[in-house]
């Protein structure tokens, strides 16, 4: 075989740090890799020489060329399969190879590119030819390792991101788990009645909450808390306003007043309101307002006073599976001073229950756009109505999540059963 080159004045490779250095020429002619070497170096490229296909592969292994000018007839391994070897050890980082060949039949030229050459020179090589085909390999090299950097960039910052996101969902399952453990009972049994409790977020975190906790003698108070918005900041906001209805620290409980004696006595629930809306408004730098159902529950006689600050309804069922749900409705907590809430009140008899629930139950909504609203529930409470304790709000958000269509609902939903029994039933 004899390779000539066409010699003519071809100017140097520019100075670009970014671009291809080392190039690497294979031919089993030493005279003909001694013409192609010289006007490679005149051009300002670095060249290694191989005078096989051999021997290139064990350059390769050492000192990875970033370009490759390859005979493709050589005794031994010939260019193609050389080419093919090459990919193979050069996995890691991209190298341009461009075969030198008198072969032009298409057919051929498929195979070269089939085995993974990116561009050939026909032979005898024209200076001006070889000097655009290594230039074009430059810039598809440079942009390939551009290409290669920035997806390292994105592959770190992905990684980061997940590391950042992995510490944040490890804070916010701690974080879930202590707003939990602010509902420290889901279930207590009184001497006249049951009491159960229910919480679930519609994320990690949310601004539902839902408690209990004793009044004076023969009271309980029952409160049930939204938070406008979700996740961390409404969270927070649940917490501190369970520590103004707290059952452990009844002195800090703004709904209880202590006696001469010692006791505590349950203040009216609408002025219990009024005093958290003029806290909020005036002690939280917040711009989130919370709805509020609070209850004063006497254990002996099943008299039920209540206040509402734009909550839901409470819904009583009487024994005979009827429903009631009324209310005054009342102004969201910190949206405006000076605002004045309602008391009103329901009786409840042995085997009669009142049920306070979030909107997160009445505003589900289903795949059509409908809601449950009050009637939706009302339905399945009369469904439900053998169903008690705990089992009733499992069954109450298994029905909801057939409404729906899926298990997770876009809101969180909470609420508080209390069941009556009376002073003369057995528990």
């Amino acid at each position: 075989m004899n390779v000539e080159l066409i010699q003519q004045e071809v100017p140097p490779a520019p100075d670009d740090t970014d671009a291809p250095q080392r190039v690497l020429i294979v031919d089993d002619s030493r005279l003909q890799r001694k013409i192609l070497s010289s006007s490679v170096k005149r051009w300002g490229f670095e060249v290694h020489e191989a005078g096989s296909a051999e021997e290139a592969i064990e350059i390769c292994k050492h000192t990875l060329p970033d370009l490759v000018l390859s005979d493709w007839m050589m005794p031994g391994m010939n260019g193609l399969e050389f080419c093919d070897a090459f990919r193979k050890v050069s996995q890691d980082r991209y190298g341009y190879f461009i075969l030198l060949t008198s072969k032009s039949e298409k057919a051929e030229i498929a195979m070269g590119l089939e085995a993974g050459a990116d561009d050939f020179v026909t032979k005898p090589v024209d200076a001006n030819e070889l000097r655009a085909r290594i230039a074009a390999g430059e810039r598809i090299l440079h942009m390939q390792r551009e290409l290669t950097e920035k997806n390292r960039l994105i592959t770190d910052t992905l990684d980061e991101l997940q590391r950042v996101y992995d510490s944040l969902d490890s804070d916010l399952q701690e974080a879930k788990k202590l707003q939990q453990s602010l509902v420290r009972e889901r279930y207590k049994s009184f001497e006249t009645g049951d009491l159960s409790l229910m919480l679930r977020s519609s994320g990690h975190v949310g601004g539902d909450l839902v408690g209990f906790f004793p009044a004076q003698v023969g009271h309980l108070g029952l409160f049930s808390i939204d938070v406008s918005g979700h996740g961390i900041s409404s969270a927070l906001m649940t917490a501190r306003l369970a520590g103004y209805l707290s059952a452990a620290a009844p002195d800090q409980n703004v709904a209880l007043r202590r006696c001469d004696d010692g006791t505590y006595a349950f203040l009216p629930p609408e002025d219990v309101i009024e005093t958290l809306n003029d806290l909020v408004l005036d002690e939280m730098e917040t711009e989130h307002y919370f709805t509020l159902l609070l209850a004063d529950v006497d254990l002996n006689t099943g008299h039920v006073r209540m206040a509402q600050a734009g909550h839901p309804h409470p819904a009583v069922q009487r024994r005979d599976g009827s429903i009631e749900q009324d209310g005054p409705g009342g102004f969201p907590v910190g949206l405006m001073s000076g605002i004045s809430f309602t008391q009103f009140e329901a009786q409840l008899n042995p085997g009669d229950r009142i049920l306070l629930l979030s909107d997160g139950v009445t505003e589900c909504p289903r795949d059509d756009g409908d809601m449950l609203q009050e009637s939706g529930l009302e339905d399945m409470m009369r469904d439900l109505s053998d169903v008690t304790g705990p089992a009733f709000f499992e069954a109450l958000l298994w029905r909801l999540t057939e409404f729906a269509g899926e298990a997770t609902f876009p809101d969180d939903v909470s609420g508080i059963l209390f069941e009556y029994r009376g002073p003369d039933q057995p528990k």
